[in-house]
């Protein structure tokens, strides 16, 4: 991704409606079953809930919206409605760029969730930090998908890509 796609998100003034007000995530959708994963899921929607940036590119109305993430064809589907749950725009991104990335981040997720029962401190912060750092490669590849359909921050890019990775892998 480019500075200029994080920079342009980054510096831009929100409008107060520019926000979600809602998160769902599909059930039928939802990937690995167990407490990490779960709590992850809980923590990235209660944190994208309290603050967050996000609007739909071409909807001059504005929000706040809602949102249901799913997956659907190989794709991860934002579909987008306003607060009274009238469908706005479905948003459908391929899964196929993302596929290392979620790969790599959940067999990093794996080997910390281990370390911390284990390891010594500077083993579980070294792999901590590869974690977070492509958890980070993650959400800044989103934020570039998004780019021209929904407008995000990086602190909302890095949530959604949270609420991603629940969704892609089944368990």
């Amino acid at each position: 991704m480019t500075e200029d796609a994080t920079e342009d998100t980054e510096d831009r003034t929100w409008p107060e409606t520019a926000r979600l007000i809602e998160v769902t995530l599909d059930e039928a959708s939802l990937g690995r079953d167990n407490s990490e994963v779960e709590h992850e899921r809980e923590v990235a929607i209660f944190d994208l809930l309290e603050k967050n940036a996000f609007a739909l590119v071409g909807h001059e109305d504005g929000g706040p919206y809602t949102l249901r993430l799913s997956l659907a064809d190989n794709r991860l589907v934002f579909a987008v409605a306003d607060v009274h749950h009238a469908p706005l725009k479905d948003v459908m991104l391929s899964l196929s760029p993302f596929r290392r990335i979620v790969k790599d981040y959940f067999l990093i997720c794996d080997s910390y969730y281990a370390a911390i029962k284990t390891q010594p401190a500077s083993k579980i912060e070294a792999i901590d930090m590869g974690r977070r750092g492509l958890h980070d490669e993650g959400s800044h590849l989103l934020l570039e998908r998004l780019k021209g359909k929904i407008a995000v921050d990086i602190a909302t890019a890095r949530r959604l890509f949270t609420l991603l990775c629940a969704l892609h892998w089944k368990g």
